[in-house]
């Protein structure tokens, strides 16, 4: 499995694209299905939390529910021009909140155990040298 390290900011990128790609994808070949997005937003997020670097974790958390509103524009139902997008955009958020704080929470889950996984390392690092 690659172990790429990103910066805050690619991390954002990484999710915030690969969220929106999802959504297309999603539209074209289930027809919007607000489930299945919610379903592959799961593994972006933890992926994410894993390839973010050491010293932007606390990143992960907060990038990963910008993504998934992002991701969500060619899902959401677009009756009615601009405002019925966006009225489709905040339904979509709203009924779809159990995986928008699933995911955020495996971000955050990940991220809290790498934190700690990081300062014990050092603090073995600083006992030894």
């Amino acid at each position: 499995m690659p172990n790429p390290r990103l910066t805050g900011l690619g991390g954002g990128l990484f999710c915030l694209a690969v969220m929106f790609l999802l959504g297309l994808l999603d539209q074209l070949l289930f027809g919007a299905s607000l489930t299945v997005y919610g379903v592959l937003f799961l593994p972006v997020c933890a992926l994410t939390a894993l390839w973010v670097r050491g010293s932007d974790l606390l990143t992960a958390p907060v990038v990963v529910p910008i993504a998934f509103a992002a991701g969500l524009l060619p899902v959401a139902d677009d009756s009615g021009g601009i405002l019925g997008r966006l009225m489709g955009l905040v339904t979509g958020l709203a009924t779809q909140a159990g995986w928008l704080y699933g995911g955020t929470l495996i971000a955050g889950v990940i991220v809290i155990v790498r934190r700690v996984r990081l300062v014990n390392r050092r603090r073995r690092a600083a006992r030894v040298g």
